[in-house]
């Protein structure tokens, strides 16, 4: 089972920005996370992280290409302005869950719009990084679920 994990803008900056909501583990610590719990599942992951809209564009559609059988991601400020991203999630016809770790909902009313959800299985929001592992588990679920 190969995942493809894409992470929006400022994701790269996890441990130094708003510490107050996102907490004090890096980047660099999320990616070992990620690689620890893929690890656990049996699960190959490819992480990618991106500023640029039309660089994570890419790398959904690299999904498609590539034979990846699903999508985790947290398109960070873009859930809230991409239909570009949400169009390209619909194009790949694969499997998406996307991923905050703050809770959005709860935070100011331009947040509380996603337009990325339309093209996902479900959203985990406000987990913290823990919430990457979910949607590790709930993809690995989905993706055996679908081969019956």
């Amino acid at each position: 089972m190969r995942l493809m994990i894409i992470n929006g803008p400022n994701i790269n900056m996890l441990g130094i920005r708003e510490k107050n909501i996102y907490g004090n583990v890096s980047y660099l610590d999320l990616l070992d996370k990620i690689n620890i719990w893929a690890k656990e599942l049996g699960v190959d992951v490819n992480c990618f992280q991106s500023n640029h809209e039309g660089e994570i564009i890419d790398f959904i559609q690299k999904a498609y290409f590539d034979k990846y059988d699903g999508i985790i991601i947290n398109p960070a400020g873009y859930t809230h302005t991409s239909i570009a991203i949400l169009d390209a999630l619909k194009s790949v016809n694969l499997p998406v869950i996307e991923v905050h770790i703050s809770d959005i909902y709860s935070r100011e009313e331009f947040r509380k719009k996603s337009f990325i959800k339309e093209a996902c299985l479900t959203s985990i929001i406000g987990h913290g990084i823990e919430g990457y592992h979910m949607a590790l588990e709930l993809m690995q679920k989905e993706l055996k679920e679908r081969k019956k």
